[in-house]
């Protein structure tokens, strides 16, 4: 809900031309992300790829101001192009299984591996 210059939660109304932004929807180990050019995202660990490089991610959507691209023929040429900024492990997630009156008892650990990425350019689709 609009209310004099305000939205009703309290938030700013975004200017017009903010509102045009680029985003696509991109597939990495089996997720789904949502990114824009210059976000940093984690996705699940590159091992083939070193710091510095740039890796190609799989789009599933793209969408351009009012223009939203999902044909998969024409989705099969976009590659969505990023920068690997670090890998490092997520925190420590403890893992325990216990039964009663048996004496069972396990405990485990898990960190899992991430790589974070900068998107540098998302191509426009072909018209």
């Amino acid at each position: 809900m609009y209310v004099a210059g305000r939205l009703a939660c309290g938030g700013a109304v975004p200017e017009r031309e903010s509102e045009i932004r680029v985003y696509a929807i991109v597939r990495s180990g089996g997720r789904q992300h949502k990114v824009a050019v210059g976000d940093i995202v984690e996705v699940d660990k590159i091992s083939t790829a070193k710091v510095g490089d740039t890796v190609e991610l799989s789009t599933l959507l793209v969408v351009d101001g009012d223009a939203v691209t999902s044909d998969p023929w024409v989705l099969a040429g976009i590659k969505v192009q990023a920068e690997v900024v670090d890998h490092h492990k997520g925190q420590k997630i403890d893992i325990l299984r216990y039964k009663n009156k048996t004496g069972y008892r396990r405990r485990q650990g898990h960190r899992q591996q991430y790589t974070a990425i900068k998107v540098t350019e998302i191509p426009a689709a072909a018209k």
